[in-house]
């Protein structure tokens, strides 16, 4: 991506994760509250979602590549981000709206490994949804590292029943 769209990006734009309530925030791959996690960070660009990693060199799979449960787990925490974001849009919703806040979990991911990841490099996560139903939402993520799309998944995310946030939202 251009350096200068993804520093708009960032400049114009409060990551979706932002809005998760702190209860909902704890994800190893995108709770802003977990000290030990990613830390994820997912936004729009146009009507794609976008993500960008920095693999730190203990993600090595063998020398110079990144481990692919690494990948996996971007695809993932970036998917159910996207899955939210795309729920809010579809509803005509704001993410800092009043109303329950959408959540989505992993139903099913699938990941396509279509060359060796280099380590030391930014990754970017591109998302798409690829079908909007009901309480699931289907998330295509390419995963772009020097400008070539290395890895390929789906995450097939569900809207987490509104009876469990609330119950965690109001856990003392």
């Amino acid at each position: 991506m251009d350096p200068q769209r993804k520093a708009h990006i960032l400049a114009t734009q409060r990551p979706f994760q932002d809005y998760y309530p702190d209860p909902l925030a704890h994800c190893y791959g995108c709770g802003r509250l977990n000290d030990h996690g990613y830390h994820i960070q997912s936004y729009w660009d146009g009507d794609e979602t976008v993500a960008w990693f920095t693999p730190k060199p203990y993600h090595i799979a063998i020398p110079g590549y990144v481990y692919g449960g690494l990948l996996a787990s971007l695809i993932d925490c970036h998917g159910t981000g996207s899955a939210a974001a795309y729920a809010y849009r579809a509803a005509g919703r704001a993410m800092d709206d009043d109303g329950p806040p959408l959540r989505f979990l992993t139903a099913s991911l699938h990941v396509d490994y279509l060359k060796p990841t280099p380590l030391g490099v930014e990754l970017e996560l591109r998302g798409r949804a690829a079908e909007i139903k009901g309480r699931k939402v289907v998330i295509d993520i390419d995963v772009i590292a020097n400008k070539e799309i290395t890895v390929k998944g789906r995450v097939v995310a569900v809207q987490t029943p509104e009876k469990y946030i609330i119950d965690l939202i109001r856990q003392p």
